[in-house]
């Protein structure tokens, strides 16, 4: 029978219902009987990971960390980019073990907020949900803006077919009210329309792209599969084509010295690369749909990691070998080092390609990130922690309809009010969080439910998760000791949600329990009489 709960104080009552932890048994009782549709097969998880991993890191952030920042702020790996990025995929592998063994153990929507309900407790299970929002959703937010900077430089190639007004819109309609005023002061000619003395800011394509991907996430799964499908398809074959038509313009002689910064060149490459691998964590939050989790969460979350650790290999050999990283480089190759190279080669054409494959990338990214954050919220509707109206699904379709909506619409609104540099930097945090509490929770559930059958099993445990732990924790460190505000607005988000906790998700979940509490003593009486 549910406890009754009268009040909330801090109290051993309080602490008790705090660290309450929900069983995996529970959690698989839930999703059988209101659960998703099972849609998805093994090739659905390696495309989706695929899809979620191979983004912008790919077509941007490899320039930077091959040849360093302009600034001077970052040390560039060179050549030895790629030892660079089989440490960060190694970092990555730990913690991606770890998941796959929650993830057929518990194949339930929710990833690394259900492992934390499971191991953690209530509260744990709130923050690390709270964490993922900011992972996921702001970062949905952010993918969408850079898609949209993607976006109008592909058309700015169009300029003499094209009407001004679209190859060259105005900046009030493709920027945010941070940028656009960021580029008012540098260039006080730009037009910017003013409503109550207040700039009027809507980046238009991110708009259209964030409710185009509600719209086709609504639709279904598997059909959202199918779009994956569709851009990984497009990103990898124009990948391809930089990978076969730029190795005729390698030079050996640009991949000396190898190491032009040394060890701590080839790390400081890992830290940046690190960031372009994740979004394999988007998998495990789809379990609830998968077929046979069991056999294929595991096989999606390892093989899309192999699989965009040979793309990068290849990239970074071709990259590396066209043009030479260890000295300075110009700033075009820093913001699009794949199409540059194209440019310096005169195959114009391959560079106009890329472009369209930086478009699909970041198209699939955004697919993924924003169904993992509605899978993360379902799960915690199902928990009382939000509203349970969020667990409607689709007669038809077979998806949380109203919830899905509701994050596309509070997208929007991030695209219109947040400051996206600040926002994208808050979401490696998130990220760092969610995969120390995995390995940790691997941890603790082998000692308090050895017994518990486990499809799949982290190999070489403790020293794997303990390994994730620590490849993880000391990126976060690293980055913590540099200059930013991220730093110091992690812990405010992290206080902004045990906040809301106990004023919020606290009190609901215990009215919920007070509320089966008097159903199984109004159904007792029933009995009785």
């Amino acid at each position: 029978m549910a406890e009754k709960f009268n009040h909330v104080t801090f109290t051993k009552n309080f602490l008790k219902n705090a660290t309450r932890i929900k069983n995996p048994d529970e959690m698989l009782a839930d999703a059988k009987s209101d659960g998703l549709e099972k849609t998805l097969g093994v090739w659905d998880l390696i495309i989706l990971g695929v899809g979620a991993i191979i983004g912008s890191g790919i077509f941007a952030v490899v320039g930077i960390a091959a040849a360093g920042a302009a600034d001077g702020s970052t040390l560039g790996a060179g050549p030895a980019l790629i030892v660079s990025m089989i440490i960060a995929a190694v970092a990555c592998v730990f913690s991606a073990l770890c998941y796959s063994e929650f993830a057929t153990m518990i194949p339930v929507a929710g990833g690394a907020y259900t492992y934390t309900f499971a191991t953690l407790g209530e509260f744990a299970a709130w923050m690390v949900g709270w964490v993922l929002m900011l992972e996921y959703a702001i970062g949905f937010i952010a993918v969408a803006c850079a898609w949209s900077n993607h976006f109008v430089q592909f058309m700015q190639g169009f300029s003499n077919v094209l009407p001004a007004w679209l190859s060259n819109p105005p900046v009030w309609l493709t920027n945010d009210v941070f940028t656009v005023g960021k580029l008012v002061s540098e260039n006080p000619d730009i037009h910017v329309p003013m409503f109550l003395g207040i700039p009027i800011c809507i980046n238009l394509p991110a708009i259209i792209i964030v409710l185009l991907m509600t719209a086709i996430l609504v639709k279904g799964t598997k059909d959202s599969a199918k779009m994956a499908g569709l851009m990984v398809f497009i990103k990898m074959a124009v990948i391809a084509l930089f990978v076969i038509a730029g190795a005729f313009y390698v030079r050996p002689e640009n991949w000396a010295p190898f190491a032009p910064n040394g060890v701590e060149g080839i790390f400081a490459g890992a830290f940046l690369i690190f960031f372009a691998y994740i979004g394999f964590d988007a998998i495990a939050t789809a379990a609830e749909e998968c077929k046979n989790p069991q056999k294929d969460l595991p096989i999606g979350i390892i093989g899309s990691l192999i699989v965009t650790t040979i793309v990068y290999v290849l990239v970074a050999l071709v990259l590396t070998g066209m043009i030479k990283t260890s000295g300075s480089v110009p700033l075009d190759f820093l913001k699009a080092p794949m199409a540059y190279c194209m440019t310096i080669a005169k195959q114009n054409w391959a560079a106009g390609l890329i472009s369209i494959g930086s478009l699909a990338g970041l198209t699939s990214v955004l697919l993924v990130m924003e169904m993992a954050a509605t899978r993360i919220l379902f799960a915690m509707s199902r928990d009382h922690f939000i509203s349970q109206r969020f667990q409607k699904i689709h007669p038809v379709f077979k998806t949380p309809v109203l919830l899905t909506w509701t994050v596309g619409i509070l997208a929007v609104v991030g695209i219109l009010t947040l400051n996206l540099n600040v926002a994208a930097e808050l979401c490696n945090y998130g990220t760092f969080t969610s995969f120390i509490i995995v390995c940790v929770a691997v941890l603790i559930l082998r000692h308090t439910d050895p017994n518990r059958q486990r499809p799949f099993k982290v190999p070489f445990s403790p020293i794997t998760p303990l390994l994730g732990i620590l490849c993880c924790g000391g990126l976060m460190v690293y980055k913590s000791l540099q200059a930013g505000s991220s730093a110091l607005l992690f812990p405010v988000w992290l206080g902004i949600g045990a906040i809301i906790y106990i004023l919020y998700g606290f009190i609901r979940n215990r009215d919920n329990e007070n509320k089966i509490h008097r159903n199984l003593i109004h159904g007792n009486s029933e009995n009785e009489l």
